[in-house]
């Protein structure tokens, strides 16, 4: 089942359900208006919503309506938690090396996460607003699952049965602003503002073979103005997968219905594969020619990220965003 969220009606937008070609949707009111209030009884609203699907795929339901991507916001517009990990350790290696920073003695015991912004998650065609191109503009794409209601404490083994949908993230970082956040001890703030996420959310069932319970095993595809920058593929080399990652969330917290816990930037050993991320190509230029090549993001740029099925058909749709200036005249 593949749901999104249209930007009408209120914060939390409205929810559709999407065919399986992203061509088609239709709104649900009677079963829940909102995604967050589908996830909050999801037990009870899975089972219609996927008769909705089902009629919806066969063409054989009233108010269906052509999918306009613009109109969608992100599948949460806004969440009760984003907790962003760093699931693979060619990532953090690379990003460390990037910063002079010695790698953590637990990298391979213990994973890595953050708490990011969630009370506004970008659309997957808007514009990236940022005041000043030399903080250093990165992407990083990810995938990233949601849950249900996940106990405090629950165990890795227990946690799979918590995932409900995945969609892909793009974790945008401020690469030049990081390290002097971090050098205070007290993590990310102006250096990580706001992901965006795919147009759609998608059941595990969707993926098919590809997903086992716990990774996707499907490569993302990632391009920068145009051009192939990397197609890693998501379940190689992901030390901890989406299980473990719920676990350590939820170690000392319960996690709320609609959490979503993201992998963070999917990064293979095989750098002939490319990169998810600016940063982890400039760390592989200078170690191969004594200094980077590729700059950061300047405002015009535009990055992809797209997952495909097996048959070459997108999975989530694509995020597709420019970086545009901030102009604090126009926010108001």
């Amino acid at each position: 089942m593949k749901l999104a969220t249209l930007k009408s009606g209120g914060r939390d937008g409205t929810l559709v359900v999407v065919d399986r070609g992203l061509r088609r949707a239709v709104t649900v009111p009677a079963i829940a208006r909102t995604l967050q209030a589908a996830l909050d009884d999801w037990e009870e609203r899975v089972t219609p919503l996927q008769a909705v699907y089902e009629l919806l795929n066969a063409g054989d339901i009233s108010g269906a309506f052509d999918l306009d991507p613009a109109a969608l916001a992100a599948p949460l517009p806004r969440a009760y938690q984003w907790l962003d990990g760093s699931a693979y350790l060619s990532h953090v290696e690379r990003v460390r090396k990037a910063r002079g920073a010695a790698l953590p003695p637990e990298l391979r015991t213990d994973p890595l996460m953050y708490q990011g912004v969630s009370d506004g998650f970008l659309g997957a065609g808007d514009p990236v607003l940022v005041a000043d191109e030399e903080w250093g503009i990165d992407f990083e794409g990810e995938v990233a699952i949601v849950t249900d209601d996940a106990p405090m404490g629950v165990t890795a083994q227990e946690a799979a049965a918590h995932i409900k949908l995945l969609m892909l993230v793009n974790d945008v970082s401020l690469r030049n602003l990081i390290a002097g956040e971090l050098a205070k001890g007290f993590g990310f703030v102006h250096s990580k503002p706001a992901s965006a996420c795919s147009p759609v959310a998608v059941t595990p069932d969707e993926l098919g073979a590809a997903w086992d319970g716990a990774r996707v095993h499907l490569p993302l595809r990632v391009h920068f103005n145009g051009e192939r920058f990397g197609e890693p593929n998501a379940g190689d080399d992901m030390a901890f997968d989406f299980p473990a990652l719920i676990a350590h969330a939820a170690k000392t917290r319960r996690l709320g219905a609609g959490t979503l816990i993201g992998s963070g930037t999917v990064s293979n050993a095989d750098r002939a594969r490319g990169f998810s991320c600016i940063v982890e190509r400039r760390v592989v230029e200078i170690i191969d020619g004594g200094k980077p090549v590729t700059p950061f993001m300047r405002y015009g740029d535009r990055v992809r990220i797209e997952m495909l099925a097996s048959n070459g058909t997108s999975i989530f749709g694509a995020i597709e965003q420019e970086v545009v200036r901030f102009d604090p005249g126009a926010s108001g």
